[in-house]
């Protein structure tokens, strides 16, 4: 089960921002989504998601065209999304923020305690935060309150945008292995993570696209392997 983007183009404000993207999110994948700021990688998620509307091309999941549905069909579909500004309602608890999303696609409460527990899993370190409010937590604690958010709808994928941005390394560490035991917990999940500097996604990501000016390059997908092109920054 696959995610297939077919010949995307998405327009803002009369500028290209994504022209001809065909890639494939496999199952039980990390992708890694590196560009410079202002390369279209969060672009890419939001599309992704439903929140920007497609100019045009596909989205195909399963052979159906979702490129045209809902924002919150597609969380139904299994789709998790954390932004980069992370979004914690401050008078909510942790576990409240965490359920929050599953409430609203009406999961019923044993699913929601199951989906808990599996988050929890990969993410062991999040659990005497569970009753403390969204307010009482720092930026890194924040982002990773996130990321279980988006685990709980996101069965099949989970979108990140830029998860590493502004933490503290020792929180940075603690986010990677949390991504990297998601591998062992999720073992069908397809993760995408945008970044702008590839370093902090070593050891993390099983394949790599390359993203500037709307064109994405794939590193290493399915077991083939292509160059970047030569304007492309691999590390900024």
């Amino acid at each position: 089960m696959s995610l297939h983007i077919e010949s995307l183009r998405v327009d803002l404000a009369g500028n290209v921002v994504l022209r001809n993207v065909n890639i494939v999110l496999p199952e039980g994948e990390t992708i890694a989504v590196v560009g410079r700021n202002g390369a279209g990688k969060t672009t890419l998620l939001r599309s992704i998601m439903g929140l920007i509307k497609l100019t045009s091309g596909h989205l195909l999941l399963d052979g159906r065209d979702i490129g045209t549905e809902p924002s919150h069909m597609r969380v139904g579909a299994g789709f998790g999304y954390a932004p980069e500004d992370r979004v914690i309602f401050p008078t909510l608890s942790v576990a409240q923020n965490m359920a929050l999303p599953c409430e609203v696609q009406r999961v019923p409460k044993r699913e929601i305690a199951q989906r808990i527990e599996a988050v929890l899993a990969a993410m062991p370190q999040l659990k005497p935060m569970l009753p403390r409010s969204g307010a009482a937590l720092s930026g890194g604690q924040g982002k990773m309150v996130a990321l279980a958010r988006a685990l709980m709808v996101g069965t099949r994928f989970v979108l990140l945008d830029e998860p590493f941005q502004g933490l503290a390394p020792v929180v940075a560490r603690q986010y990677g292995d949390s991504l990297r035991a998601l591998r062992q917990s999720h073992p069908h999940l397809c993760v995408v993570i945008t970044e702008s500097n590839a370093s902090l996604l070593e050891d993390v990501q099983s394949t790599t696209l390359y993203i500037e000016r709307g064109n994405v390059t794939v590193d290493h997908l399915n077991g083939q392997h292509s160059a970047p092109q030569k304007d492309m920054s691999l590390t900024t």
